[in-house]
């Protein structure tokens, strides 16, 4: 049997440049109509037990180069459990990934992959639960549906949404884990949400993008978290279908999810800049990230994005767009590709599980912060 690369499958993404021997030269391919890419999922196959040197030789023109120094790769046999490859080494604009296979096919991807398949599992699996509301949103441009998943019976609109970066699939798997949490009945955090908000849920917000493997786009290449003060149905209907729904709910919390290239840490980016920032909506935001710091080690303050001069916030995107039309207490959740450097793991780096545990945490900060968003709220 030859080596065989493929990634005709579900958010498969790589080129095979050519096989010599056990040399074999990849590339990645692009988002469709964009000039993003990073994002890499294959399966390689008849090299068991063959030492094998894979070389990505177009990484360097990535969208974030920064992200490759210190990455590790990741492979799995069973496509269940995913491990680092510590052999992986970034050089001259390329990626060398070295390594000796178990077995005659395995999987290697820029991070754990979140299929549509899982996707659809999940979302059915919790729709299902007695006082889950299921709704389809509409379709987006390849057809696929935007699902909406509603539960709670409480004032608060809180609205939790993943994946506008296709390629961030660690957002989805905190999803999954936020979702096992709130759909938990022995559960005395979600219990008390439940009572207190009513959640509107958008594990993925982007199904094209992560279909196609994607890093950033979805099927017309467009950038979905800079479109949010203008959607339009050609470009960016799952944006439109998203923000028209909660202009009917309105939004007082607000956590959109995401991933990481270059920064190997968590960290939370907010809505400093915008033109109606007040003390008391910055404040509970800094209240929030200060909370969920103390829950969890996986968490910090002191890593993140540069802060926004006054007047000069990005309205384009999600987080200062939901905290300027509603007021809300609305923040990006970055989660790294690499590893939290304050807590390396050498086998998993940041991993699929660790993602899950995450939205736990965030959600205990989210409950800990109920009195002041229910002092707010009766105060408007």
């Amino acid at each position: 049997m030859g080596i065989n690369v493929s990634s005709a499958f579900d958010s498969g993404n790589i080129r095979l440049v050519s096989i010599q021997g056990s040399e074999i030269e990849l590339e990645i391919v692009a988002d469709k109509d964009s000039d993003f890419y990073q994002w890499f999922h294959f399966r390689l196959t008849g090299g068991r037990g063959q030492e094998l040197t894979l070389r990505i030789t177009n990484a360097g023109g990535a969208a974030y180069p920064d992200g490759w120094p210190g990455y590790k790769a990741v492979m799995s046999i069973d496509r269940e459990d995913w491990t680092r490859i510590d052999a992986t080494s970034y050089d001259d604009g390329v990626l060398t990934i070295k390594l000796v296979p178990e077995s005659d096919s395995i999987f290697l991807a820029y991070f754990a992959p979140y299929s549509m398949e899982r996707h659809l599992d999940l979302v059915t699996t919790v729709a299902a639960l007695p006082g889950v509301d299921y709704e389809v949103l509409g379709k987006t441009i390849d057809g696929q549906d935007m699902d909406l998943l509603v539960m709670g019976e409480g004032d608060l609109n809180v609205w939790l949404y993943a994946r506008q970066h296709p390629g961030e699939c660690m957002a989805e798997w905190w999803m999954e884990g936020a979702l096992e949490k709130l759909t938990d009945p022995d559960d005395p955090v979600a219990r008390k949400l439940l009572a207190e908000c009513r959640f509107h849920i958008v594990p993925n917000m982007n199904p094209d993008g992560s279909k196609r493997g994607h890093l950033r786009t979805n099927a017309v290449g467009t950038n979905l978290n800079r479109e949010w003060n203008n959607p339009s149905a050609d470009k960016s209907p799952e944006v439109l279908m998203v923000r028209g729904r909660m202009d009917e709910t309105g939004v007082d919390f607000a956590m959109d999810v995401h991933g990481d290239e270059a920064i190997p840490a968590n960290f939370l980016a907010g809505f400093e800049g915008i033109p109606s920032l007040t003390e008391e909506q910055q404040g509970l935001f800094d209240k929030f990230g200060d909370t969920l710091q103390r829950i969890t080690p996986d968490f910090q303050t002191s890593k993140g994005y540069e802060i926004a001069a006054p007047g000069e916030a990005n309205m384009s995107m999600s987080t200062t767009q939901l905290a300027e039309r509603y007021g809300a207490i609305s923040m990006t959740l970055e989660m790294p590709f690499k590893d939290n450097e304050d807590l390396p793991d050498p086998v998993y780096g940041w991993s699929t599980e660790r993602s899950k545990y995450l939205a736990h945490h965030c959600l205990d900060a989210l409950h800990a912060l109920l009195p002041d968003l229910k002092a707010r709220k009766a105060g408007k």
